[in-house]
């Protein structure tokens, strides 16, 4: 307990709740920094794709990489404000889960929720990948132990996260904001370099070269899938949608204004790292990263160069915080619904959603288990769930505003998650969610076809086997629910009959308390023990005469010749029920409880067991009884007698 609460910090109250809301400069840092790293790799993504045409078209196809990332920056401008739109519609948080469940159903949101955290997870698993790939490519000794460090990485991280998102917010915010300045006094320095004609072209770099099979024409097939590869770019924009209850009030306004700074800052990296690659004409390379060459063109090998390559590996590894944030939220929202297990709903002790939190760090390790942390094996896994969740929430935007289009001034409907009233500008926000949904769409689609080969089928499976997991859970709970339900049913209490059986172990003070208990029910009562040891059990039916005899209560001996004492417990309470078939069958048990859980461990605690087999018989109920057995209680004890507890048979009650 004492190294949980160093490790997470004290429990907060649920009162605490509102204290633990962030501001617009720490949500920019916990939400936008998987949006802001994309831009370390979005323009290198493109440069591979054209690369490989130039192999046959020539070295012009590389210039066709600003124009690309300008119809990006669009995309991401309509998806900004998109997602605004969403941010004021559904003020809940969700984004295109939440949309998708209000606007197309069940099996729609099912989808939207396994895209998400499909995608999450993929998001802590490529970028600490890529993280841990930039240090080892610094210190090329640790590269052997890459898939260790990222594990170590993702458990720092899970633990800054349990102690709460304003702390973990407050902890990663240095790191984002110094990978934005120092990325913006580059793309500066390096646009007036090129203004003023000093700006030098990039030299020594070691381009990456195709095979004939990986070599294509340049067409329009060619720029789509440039243009999709470099949507890399706009994943993450949906994470402020997602994460609104976690703003300080008002919440939709510093949710809107904190995505705007977001899109802002992403689109003027994205399009200035662009820019500068085409200027000091950088090459696709295995070695050095574009940014990199950017980077070496604008500084030189000074300070600068290692302070922007450092900031670009700290903020991969920080873009994983973005998925801590929204995996637990989305998750959550998924479990009230009931598609998920209740528990991802339930807070921790720092107000967290610390089950979500611990299940996104568990599946994100098994990833970078399985794929060796390289995150060339896991990007192709990445974007199909990113654009089928843009595309199904903006389509589902456009179904709200076709839907609103029909009310009057004064109507409205209360949803599960929203409110929808009448919105004189709803053909122009359907516009732009129309064209948005279907961008997001054919990316998708291209995406898919491009990359399906090359580990993209794993999401496209993974996707549907999680919606009908949803669908058997949702299922259990409806049928748990009308088995509970007293609905269209007439309840007459009824008072049946009871039978209390106390099952003895041994005899000492923790069973005179559960005598004491059964005797204060009022209600026949028997003691049984169970002989699984013949020697210990003449030595309890004496004890049993000799200090419990003043109740004048027979010791039940009842023999288990193959030990084992919880398949006996059962058929005893069967037979007991065979014999008084309209009785209840109370059973008692005994637990000695110590001070601490190592002292604990050392005791049989077969209690559980018994429960496990009695728990699916009907007409059984079984109580607990605690002994607590503290250090003073030790001191103050008077010292055994010959036959008390010998060495072996220690006190542990059933």
């Amino acid at each position: 307990m004492n190294l949980g609460r160093i490790l997470i910090g004290r429990p907060l109250r649920s009162d605490d709740a509102q204290h633990q809301a962030i501001g617009k400069v720490v949500a920019l840092a916990v939400f936008a920094s998987d949006a802001l790293s994309s831009t370390a790799y979005a323009t290198q993504e493109i440069l591979i794709v054209l690369a490989a045409a130039a192999a046959i078209s020539g070295a012009g196809v590389l210039g066709a990489s600003i124009p690309i990332a300008v119809a990006i920056t669009i995309l991401l401008i309509i998806l900004t404000i998109s997602y605004r739109q969403t941010i004021f519609a559904y003020p809940g948080g969700g984004g295109a889960y939440i949309v998708a469940h209000d606007n197309f159903g069940d099996r729609a949101a099912q989808i939207a929720g396994a895209s998400l955290l499909v995608n999450y997870i993929l998001t802590v698993a490529v970028s600490i990948s890529s993280g841990v790939e930039q240090v080892a490519s610094a210190f090329p000794g640790l590269y052997p132990y890459r898939v260790t460090i990222a594990v170590i990485a993702i458990a720092g991280m899970t633990i800054i996260n349990l102690r709460g998102v304003k702390e973990s917010g407050n902890i990663f915010a240095v790191p984002t904001y110094f990978f934005v300045a120092i990325t913006l006094f580059t793309l500066g320095l390096g646009l007036v370099k090129h203004l003023s004609g000093t700006l030098d072209i990039v030299q020594g770099v070691e381009v990456l070269h195709y095979p004939p099979s990986e070599q294509l024409n340049y067409g329009w097939f060619l720029i789509l899938y440039a243009f999709s590869s470099g949507c890399s770019a706009i994943t993450g924009v949906e994470a402020v949608s997602n994460g609104i209850p976690a703003f300080k009030e008002p919440k939709t306004k510093n949710a809107a204004s904190t995505m705007i700074v977001m899109s802002g800052l992403l689109g003027t990296m994205f399009l200035g790292i662009t820019f500068l690659a085409n200027a000091v004409q950088a090459q696709p390379s295995e070695v050095e990263t574009i940014i990199s060459q950017v980077a070496r063109a604008v500084h030189g090998s000074g300070l600068f160069y290692y302070l922007q390559l450092g900031a670009t590996a700290v903020i991969l590894i920080m873009a994983a915080n973005t998925a801590y944030a929204d995996f637990p939220r989305v998750a959550a929202l998924m479990a009230k619904d009931g598609f998920v297990p209740r528990q991802m709903a339930f807070k921790g002790s720092r107000l967290v959603f610390s089950w979500g939190i611990v299940s996104l760090a568990i599946a994100a390790i098994l990833l970078i288990v399985a794929f060796n942390a390289k995150t060339t094996l896991l990007i192709p896994l990445y974007a199909i769930g990113v654009f089928m969740g843009f595309t199904l929430s903006q389509f589902g935007m456009v179904r709200r505003w076709l839907r609103v289009s029909k009310f009057g001034a004064d109507d409205e409907i209360v949803l599960a998650h929203t409110t929808m009233r009448y919105d004189s500008q709803w053909r122009i926000k359907a516009i732009i969610n129309a064209i948005g949904g279907t961008l997001t769409f054919l990316v998708m689609c291209v995406f898919t076809y491009t990359k399906f080969t090359h580990g993209a089928w794993i999401t496209a499976i993974v996707i549907p086997i999680l919606v009908l997991l949803f669908m058997r859970i949702k299922k259990h709970y409806v049928d748990v629910a009308r088995a509970l339900s007293l609905s269209k049913r007439v309840v007459h209490p009824v008072k049946l009959p009871l039978h209390t059986v106390v099952f003895v172990d041994d005899i000492h003070m923790g069973t005179t308390h559960m005598v004491d208990f059964a005797m204060s029910l009022g209600s026949p009562w028997t003691a049984v023990h169970f002989e699984d040891n013949p020697e210990k059990s003449k030595m309890i039916q004496t004890k049993w005469q000799e200090r419990m005899g003043e109740w004048n209560h027979p010791l039940i001996m009842h023999p288990a010749p193959f030990r084992k004492v919880s398949e006996t417990a059962a058929e005893y309470v069967r037979e007991l029920q065979m014999e008084e078939p309209d009785t209840m069958i109370h059973v008692i048990m005994g637990q000695i409880i110590m001070h601490s859980w190592g002292a604990q461990a050392l005791h049989a605690n077969t209690s559980i067991g018994i429960k496990l087999a009695l728990q699916n018989m009907k007409g059984v109920v079984v109580t607990d009884v605690p002994y607590q057995i503290r250090p003073e209680d030790v001191e103050k004890a008077p010292p055994n007698e010959p036959n008390d507890h010998p060495m072996g048979s220690a006190p542990v009650s059933h």
